[in-house]
């Protein structure tokens, strides 16, 4: 890891200019670990010209803003892509117009990307990845009050407020340690707590609906005609996912949310059962116990619920 960490920093410092970016549909680790990355280079290095890109995302702005930059922006740039698994992912399609591409990312590696790659599966999520950079040089890097905010909402964000099983006593310690350098513990979570009340309605519709089948496994499915009656788009559904988790008998659950195209988006989560390569089957990934698929219609629907029954009876 030192080796890439190093050469990271070697290329960071070669450019003048460099441009972030994360992945489409942000949650909090995709906007802190960009926002949090882009604020330490912007401190650490105030000759150079720093960008983050990709759609905004008025939700999100306690954390950070986007900047609009034209395609010349691009010319001798050094881009950087966080939190991202995969190319198709990454918001702002331009990012292969730069000179070099680094990918720094927590998810499994499944599609490499780029000239440089740090990729650290164990990480709970790519916020402490961001802190461990600057820690590894922190007698060359500052990490501002900001960055702090933002890498610390990504952490809160990728383990739940530390509920998930990827919150080892690493991110603990990173936790602690963005929290000396300016981090609002209390402000974040009650910011990454708090829902609207179409939230709240349609958490209710989760919790009245869910099936819970015998073995654990459980799902609901959210069609387009239900999210407009809730005044929701399919980007609002991200508060409901880790409902199900909270029910005991519940071990592995799937969203099923229908998209405009008339295909679902399948939100994939578990307590125990390895759900990640069932996710591969049907057109996505992800990590063990949090992933995304698709299915192009109910037929596939039923199919991905009897795999994730199957699942949860030989866990």
């Amino acid at each position: 890891m030192a080796d890439q960490l190093s050469q990271i920093l070697e290329q960071i410092k070669k450019y003048n200019k460099i441009i972030i970016h994360r992945h489409q549909r942000p949650d909090p680790d995709a906007i802190g670990s960009q926002v949090g990355l882009g604020e330490i280079l912007k401190a650490s290095f105030p000759y150079k010209q720093v960008y983050l890109v990709g759609k905004h995302i008025p939700g999100f702005d306690w954390i950070g803003t986007m900047d609009d930059i034209d395609g010349e922006t691009f010319n001798d740039a050094l881009v950087i892509v966080t939190d991202t698994a995969n190319a198709p992912r990454i918001d702002d399609r331009r990012f292969n117009n730069g000179d070099e591409l680094i990918k720094i990312d927590h998810h499994p590696n499944d599609e490499p990307f780029g000239d440089l790659m740090w990729v650290e599966p164990d990480a709970s999520s790519c916020s402490e990845m961001i802190c461990d950079f600057y820690q590894h040089f922190s007698d060359q890097l500052t990490l501002p009050k900001k960055a702090a905010h933002a890498l610390y909402a990504g952490i809160i964000g990728d383990t739940g407020r530390f509920l998930y099983p990827a919150t080892t006593p690493r991110t603990m310690l990173v936790a602690g340690a963005l929290m000396a350098a300016g981090a609002n513990a209390a402000e974040i979570s009650r910011r990454e707590d708090e829902i609207t009340l179409p939230v709240a309605r349609l958490s209710a519709y989760v919790y009245e609906h869910l099936t819970i089948l015998d073995h654990g496994a459980a799902y609901v499915v959210l069609t387009n005609d239900l999210l407009e009656k809730f005044g929701l788009t399919e980007a609002g559904t991200s508060a409901v996912v880790s409902l199900p988790g909270r029910i005991k008998d519940v071990r592995a659950w799937a969203i099923f949310v229908e998209q405009a195209d008339g295909h679902y988006r399948i939100r994939l989560r578990s307590k125990g059962p390895v759900i990640n390569e069932l996710a591969k089957k049907h057109d996505g990934g992800g990590h063990p116990l949090a992933s995304g698929a698709k299915a192009k219609d109910e037929a596939e629907i039923k199919q991905v619920i009897a795999e994730l029954d199957q699942l949860t009876k030989n866990e």
